[in-house]
Parts: structure tokens; C-alpha cells; sequence
């Protein structure tokens, strides 16, 4: 029986974050009304010419710096010539044979295996506008305000050999987009969007399979499921002694089904040459010593950087360092708080995290600031509140933005007991009171220890300070005489 080998390889357009369109001063604010965001020069009309945004050079150069890639010092805008009712001027604005960013690479992570996957090229080119088929009873409508928004496409290698591999190259990609601040990474608006070449070999072969293209998928969920889908179809197709053909599919989400689109086309028949009305970009070596200085700490760097000075483990560090907002606000909090940052790292991956995915918020979006959660891991820290009374704080702190943990302390009278002349005399009551239970743990059932912790926490209200509580009733149980 074949073993069979999956081959992937991930074509990923990143909306860059610019004001302007790539080759015309229009705006690129998502939800504009229909048509009112395109201008002469995204409509194609004649005797308009493009004039190139270097903001958009400027963004396509410091990612291929953090890719560690070939960036190109001279590279050519072309014209891929097709027709479809979206594309105004009846090509595309793209790079072909010589794009701004060459080779490089980027180290994923799957199931604590590292793995480096090839980047083919990055290449500036302009969007097209937007087919809409809803509400138009048999028709369809056009919007052209994303016409000439800038992208950047992303082409790897065919390194990747399972479909959580491409989610992880996928997800890292994302990522850096967004710690670069070069695309808002927005998937729900099409601004991260992934077509994906899949194709299948005999284990062992050199030779690649047919590879099929699905085209624009814009979850992470769903790129792993059109592919895992596509595998078994290509893989049932051959064993059954058809042949895979070089096509493009769509994924369809409610059906979890790939269809077939077109057949795949290839570079000439685009019939792509040199835009004439473009000039070949130069990108100097000081123009690329100055944008790499700009470049912030990139996620790689900060991860290893939170392992050594915060003493963070690896999994701590990774969702950290998921999201540069999300470091932002632990580095913060460890500054404000003084306390431990592995305290600091617990709470926010914790509580923090669990509030913020139940609210379907982000970090920016989060109402208890650094500030505040400050405050709140200090009292943990001196010993003010235990960590279980914290949580009930925590909870105030998120439905009330106007309180602090110092006030909800104060006004609910929750300041942890030490008084170990207070905490002796509950353990006193309590021993007493509950002499089998004695017995079991003199007899070497250790487990009954915390039957007596949680009597004397209920005892004090879950006030006492819980240190002193367990070192307090050791002592009291091992020197117990029946």
C-alpha cells in the first residue's frame, strides 16, 4: 500500500497598512460606502498614471529585513493582463521577474519541533476591487474601493509536509505582520488572506505531485480543513487509479469541501511585461540601513529575551510574545507592580487571558489596565490578599472601571489575616473538632491535610493568610498527641 507525502506551499497577500493606494492618493479606510474610495487612477480611466506610494516600499523592505532576506536593489512593477469584472483596467499592477524581496526564511514551531520554511519572495502589487452577490437577485454587484490598495504577497517554498504546518507558518506570518505593523492582519476583512498549493507523492519520490490551488481562505481553522480535505481527495483520486488535475478550488466552509474554479493558469498566460508608466524602484543601502534601525524587537527575539531576563518557560513566553501589545502590557505590569514576573505572567495568561477570550476582546480593547492589575499583583505580592481573594477582585476591577483593587479591598474589608495568634486559635477549634480526620492524617493519609486547610480558610472567610495557615496546622497536626 502507498505511503503518501503531503506537499504545501502558502501564497499569502498582507493588506499593508498604509493611508494612501499603492499608486494613487485614495483613501483604504474599510467600510466606506460602495465606490466612493476609488479614485481616476484605481478606475483605470485614460490618460491617468500611477505615481508609486513609498510608504508601501518602505513597509515591503522591512519585512524582508525580518525575514533575513535578499532585498532587492532594483526591482520592476509589471502588468498581469486578465479580465474579470472586479479588475477596472483590465490588468494588474505586480512584480514578476524582479520582486523587491528575494529568498529567506522563517522558523515555525510544531509540537516542540522546529522547523525553517523557505521564502520564495515577497512582491508589491496592487488589490482588486470586490465582487458582491448578495441582495442583487441574479446579479452581481462591483466595489471598487479596494482597487489599488497595497499588498504584499508572500510566496514560500514547498517546505511544509501537514496541514499544522501550514497553520503554524500561517499563524507566525500573522504574527509578524502585525508586531511590524505593516498589516492590520485583519482576516475577517480581508486583509490576511492565504491561497494554498496542495499536492500529494508517494513517500520517497523527488518528483513533486499536480498541485492545486485553493484560493482565498481567511481563517486559520479553515485553511487547515481545506487542506486536510484536499489531501484525502487527491489521495482517493489516485488510488483509485485517476489522475489529480493542475486546477484552482474553492473551499467551501459550510459544505468542508474544495470545488473546482478554473483551470490553474501559469505565468504566461497572464502575458506579463514591464508597466511602462512605471519606474524601476532603487532601494539604496542607506534607504535599508534606515529602515532596519526602525525595526522593533521582532518575536523571535523578544520570546528569548522573556526566557532568559524574566526566567519565563518556553510555553509562558510564547503567548506573551503572541501579539507585541500583549508583551507590551506584561512588561508593564511587571515594571508598575515589582512583583515577580512570573506572577505577573501567570495572571495575565490566566485570568487575564480567559476574561479577554470570553468578552472576545483584544488587549487593546482590555478595560483593566497595566495600572490597575498593577495594584491588584502588589497586594498579592505584600501579602495584602491572598491569590484566591485576587480573583474575586479581579472581577470587580473588569466590570468596574472606575475602582481600584486598593478600594474594593477597603470597602469589602478582604485585607488577609497574619495574625498568628488569630489563625492558632481557629486551627485550635478546628483540631478539636475533628479528631478522626486526626487520626486518618496521623495515620499517614496526607491527603486529609487539606480537609483541615479548607475548614480553617472557611472559618476566616478565605481571609487568612494561607502561608501561615499550612505552616500553623503542620506543626499543630505533627506534634498532635490523641
Amino acid at each position: 500500500m502507498t505511503t503518501w507525502e503531503t506537499v504545501i506551499g502558502l501564497e499569502i497577500h498582507a493588506q499593508l497598512s498604509t493611508q494612501a493606494k499603492i499608486f494613487s492618493g485614495a483613501a483604504t479606510a474599510y467600510g466606506a460606502e460602495p465606490n466612493t474610495q476609488a479614485c481616476a487612477v484605481d478606475l483605470g480611466l485614460p490618460g491617468v498614471l500611477p505615481v508609486l506610494n513609498a510608504e508601501a516600499v518602505c513597509k515591503a523592505v522591512m519585512f524582508g529585513l525580518a525575514l533575513d532576506a535578499y532585498i532587492a536593489p532594483t526591482s520592476v512593477f509589471a502588468r498581469k493582463n486578465y479580465f474579470y469584472p472586479d479588475l477596472p483596467k483590465g490588468y494588474q499592477i505586480s512584480q514578476m521577474d524582479l520582486p523587491i524581496v528575494g529568498c529567506g526564511h522563517l522558523d515555525i514551531e510544531v509540537e516542540g519541533n522546529i522547523k525553517r520554511i523557505g521564502v520564495t519572495r515577497a512582491h508589491l502589487e496592487e488589490d482588486a476591487g470586490k465582487s458582491l452577490h448578495e441582495s442583487f437577485h441574479g446579479l452581481s454587484g462591483i466595489d471598487l474601493n479596494r482597487a489599488g490598495t497595497p499588498l504584499l504577497e508572500i510566496v514560500s517554498e514547498p517546505d511544509m509536509r501537514s496541514a499544522a504546518e501550514a497553520v503554524a507558518y500561517m499563524r507566525k506570518l500573522h504574527e509578524l505582520v502585525r508586531y511590524l505593523g505593516i498589516c492590520d492582519g485583519n482576516m475577517q476583512e480581508g486583509s490576511f488572506r492565504c491561497d494554498a498549493n496542495v499536492s500529494v507523492r508517494p513517500k520517497g519520490q523527488k518528483a513533486f505531485g499536480t498541485r492545486v490551488e485553493i484560493k482565498n481562505i481567511n481563517s486559520f481553522k479553515f485553511v487547515e480543513k481545506a487542506i486536510n480535505h484536499e489531501v484525502e481527495r487527491q489521495i482517493e483520486l489516485l488510488e483509485n487509479g485517476g489522475a489529480v488535475v493542475q486546477e484552482t478550488r474553492l473551499y467551501d466552509a459550510n459544505k468542508d469541501e474544495t470545488r473546482a474554479m478554473r483551470s490553474k493558469e501559469e505565468a504566461h498566460d497572464y502575458r506579463y511585461f514591464p508597466d511602462p508608466d512605471l519606474l524601476p524602484v532603487v532601494v539604496s543601502e542607506t534607504f535599508k540601513a534606515a529602515v532596519k534601525a526602525a525595526l522593533p524587537e521582532l518575536p523571535d527575539a523578544k520570546k528569548r529575551r522573556f526566557n532568559t531576563h524574566y526566567q519565563l518557560d518556553n510555553e509562558a513566553a510564547t503567548l506573551l510574545t503572541s501579539s507585541r501589545p500583549l508583551a507590551d502590557y506584561f512588561e508593564a505590569v511587571v515594571e508598575l507592580s515589582g512583583a515577580e514576573a512570573k506572577l505577573c505572567a501567570n495572571w495575565i495568561n490566566g485570568e487575564l487571558a480567559a476574561a479577554l477570550n470570553r468578552e472576545n476582546l483584544e488587549i487593546a480593547d482590555c478595560p483593566i489596565s497595566p495600572q490597575r492589575l498593577a495594584v491588584l499583583l502588589q497586594r498579592i505580592k505584600d501579602n495584602t490578599i491572598s491569590g484566591k481573594i485576587g480573583k474575586h477582585i479581579f472581577e470587580e476591577l473588569w466590570q468596574n472601571a472606575d475602582t481600584t483593587a486598593d478600594a474594593v479591598i477597603d470597602a469589602k474589608g478582604l485585607r488577609q489575616i497574619s495574625d498568628t495568634g488569630a489563625i492558632a486559635a481557629v486551627i485550635d477549634q478546628i483540631v478539636a473538632a475533628n479528631s478522626k480526620q486526626v487520626e486518618q492524617y496521623l495515620a499517614g493519609n496526607e491527603k486529609v491535610f487539606g480537609f483541615f486547610v479548607g475548614q480553617v480558610m472557611k472559618a476566616m472567610q478565605g481571609k487568612a493568610n494561607p502561608e501561615e495557615v499550612n505552616k500553623m496546622l503542620k506543626d499543630k497536626l505533627n506534634g498532635y498527641v490523641i
